[in-house]
């Protein structure tokens, strides 16, 4: 599944648009990483417990919306953006294909 923040994608052309697909992910640390977060943050600086999970439910919701297009009949996501309140990717669901008169045409089609 090609996921990109461009609203196109340079040799391809977009050929069917399913709408608008999500990953939605909401977490928490638990007590123990909370509390280690908290002593952290006395001293400023990273939090290296928030940083972590941050990166993992980002990939979890990429995974998510991922599923979400190739359920709807998609094989790329174009326009994702990230939703920091809760973590939430979002972008278009599309179908697009190899374009021999693009400029920087694949040379293979997937």
């Amino acid at each position: 599944m090609l996921i990109t923040t461009t609203p196109t994608v340079a040799g391809y052309r977009i050929t069917n648009v399913y709408g608008e697909t999500f990953g939605v992910v909401v977490r928490s640390r638990g007590l123990g990483g909370n509390i280690m977060a908290g002593l952290r943050s006395l001293g400023g600086g990273e939090i290296t417990e928030y940083t972590s999970l941050l990166e993992q439910t980002r990939q979890q919701a990429l995974g998510r919306l991922s599923e979400r297009a190739q359920t709807m009949g998609a094989n790329a996501v174009v326009s994702m953006r990230f939703d920091s309140s809760e973590i939430v990717a979002y972008g278009t669901a599309v179908t697009i294909v190899a374009d021999a008169n693009a400029t920087g045409a694949p040379t293979t089609q997937e």
